[in-house]
């Protein structure tokens, strides 16, 4: 063969390769966006578990103010890390972390359950108001269905729902769980969140995967009699998924009823059903499902707007071989409507997991990279809060570096209102010697949650859809009909142009206002 006509061949080698590449490529992800190295709107949460001291309080025995200090090293830790937004587990066995009229105070909070915090404080009001004042939106975590973590009913209080109502309970793996298909189960639990909403300044409530327990071989869910009263002609398992269906249907009701702009988030287990029992399902072999055994049926709480997000638990390598990351965010994002959705990540995970693909630094920030490539997945959580305040820093880091080298703020979910926000109005600005003051007059038509300021470094135009320039997201503060917010001079730099937002309260930014600020030099 001479040199031209392998030349000639090489090329067209070359360009069939290239030709089958951007095939598979165009193809693999039919929801694929440009992958956005940096986006300015993505959730990033972390759940904190407190059920048996998983994350906080480290021991239920512990003095106040070292909780204090713990809470607030977890906030100030993925504060620095750029995340925006907290997962806090305030009713985890028919408890509370906050004082209620229809629960006793957590024995994971005073050691006691029953017994309040000494000295006294309001643990979730204080909790909410130190996540905001980070810029972090507060999801209140329950667990509505677990009524105690074991069997050991002489550590509940006489005030338990176990003690008040026992034909409300069935034990089973050695929990006891209330009934879902009792009607006034229902009824309590759903006046439990309403307590909640109405009394706290929360962003969200949020419920995990606990809904009927996972199966336990050799053990019986026994609640035939209730089947037999309520069954109403369905089958065992379509009576049981219409119950917690028709429970997360009156959640969603009662939420908007007291407040419209609080969202209802679900984070269910990471697989709906495997394609070898549905077609619909997804490419997986996992041991349980939503739909078969928890009796959780996500497709249906999106299809008929129950919720304002989703957010599965994809605990699994990028290429597990009986339920991978990749396959499952995949089916995810082609099979959810109406919500947002986010994906849950399992830091618990790393290097703790007989998957060796754990042990791997990057599997965590590659599982990111692969996850933005989805357009109408808009985030991640992360379980739990402690694997990367204790260990696994140099994975944070990685994070930090690369994924979250700039802040980002969520966008608001599908269900809130999309409203027009005021303009911010800025009636002066001050600058000492270390903080540049805001005043910022207080709008008439918006319910102002955050201010955000953006500077542009180096004289570069101001751009808010540049992450690089957000400087910070301020809880607003109200004084005499103005907004008080201020920001450190080392954070602004030499600028002396700002932009100003508002984030109301369903999660909508306003148009920015251009602001001049004094020149540092003539502080001093």
């Amino acid at each position: 063969m001479n040199s031209l006509k392998m030349y000639r061949l090489m090329i067209k080698n070359w360009f069939n390769t290239i030709l089958i590449l951007f095939f598979l490529f165009s193809f693999s992800n039919g929801n694929a966006q440009k992958n956005i190295l940096y986006p300015k709107n993505e959730f990033r949460a972390v759940w904190i578990a407190t059920v048996v001291n998983i994350d906080w309080p480290k021991n239920g025995v512990d003095a106040v103010e070292k909780q204090k200090t713990d809470f607030l090293e977890i906030l100030d830790t993925y504060k620095k890390l750029n995340y925006n937004a907290v997962i806090v587990q305030i009713r985890s066995v028919g408890d509370a972390f906050y004082p209620s009229e229809l629960a006793p105070w957590s024995r994971y909070l005073t050691g006691k359950e029953g017994q309040s915090p000494k000295p006294y404080f309001d643990t979730l009001a204080w909790m909410i108001a130190e996540a905001h004042a980070r810029g972090f939106e507060f999801h209140a975590w329950l667990n509505p269905f677990r009524a105690t973590f074991d069997l050991k009913t002489e550590t509940l209080s006489p005030k338990h729902d176990l003690f008040k109502h026992p034909e409300w309970m069935i034990k089973y793996g050695g929990k006891y769980y209330y009934n879902p298909a009792l009607p006034e189960v229902q009824n309590h639990l759903t006046a439990v969140v309403e307590e909640v909403v109405q009394n706290y300044d929360i962003d969200a409530i949020h419920f995990d995967d606990y809904f009927y327990p996972y199966t336990i071989s050799g053990e019986q869910f026994n609640d035939s009699q209730s089947f037999e009263k309520y069954g109403n002609g369905l089958s065992l398992a379509d009576w049981r998924r219409s119950n917690v269906s028709n429970f997360v249907k009156n959640i969603s009701l009662k939420i908007k009823e007291c407040k419209p702009w609080v969202q209802f988030g679900i984070s269910p287990f990471g697989v709906w059903r495997n394609k070898s029992v549905d077609p619909k399902g997804s490419d997986t072999q996992s041991g349980q499902t939503n739909y078969d055994d928890l009796y959780a049926d996500p497709i249906a709480w999106m299809d008929n707007n129950w919720i304002d997000y989703i957010l599965p638990q994809l605990y699994w390598s990028l290429d597990h071989p009986k339920a991978s990351y990749s396959k499952l965010l995949k089916w995810w994002s082609e099979n959810s409507k109406n919500t947002a959705i986010y994906i849950g990540n399992s830091t618990y995970k790393i290097r703790m997991d007989a998957d060796k693909k754990w042990n791997l630094p990057n599997e965590i920030p590659n599982q990111i990279d692969f996850t933005r490539t989805f357009a109408n997945v808009q985030g991640n959580a992360f379980f739990s809060a402690k694997w990367f305040v204790e260990k696994n820093r140099d994975v944070a880091n990685l994070l930090l570096d690369n994924q979250y080298k700039f802040p980002a703020i969520p966008l608001a979910v599908p269900h809130l209102r999309k409203i027009v926000v005021d303009i911010p109005v800025i009636n002066a600005v001050v600058r000492d010697t270390a903080t540049c003051h805001f005043m910022i007059k207080n709008p008439l038509n918006t319910k102002v949650r955050y201010v955000v300021i953006y500077a542009a470094k180096n004289d570069i135009q101001i751009d808010v859809n540049d992450p690089s320039q957000i400087v910070d997201k301020i809880a607003f503060e109200d004084k005499s009909g103005s907004i008080y917010v201020s920001v450190p001079n080392k954070k602004l730099e030499e600028n002396k142009t700002c932009a100003v937002t508002f984030i109301d309260f369903y999660g909508n930014e306003s148009v920015a206002s251009l602001v001049a600020v004094p020149d540092t030099s003539k502080t001093n």
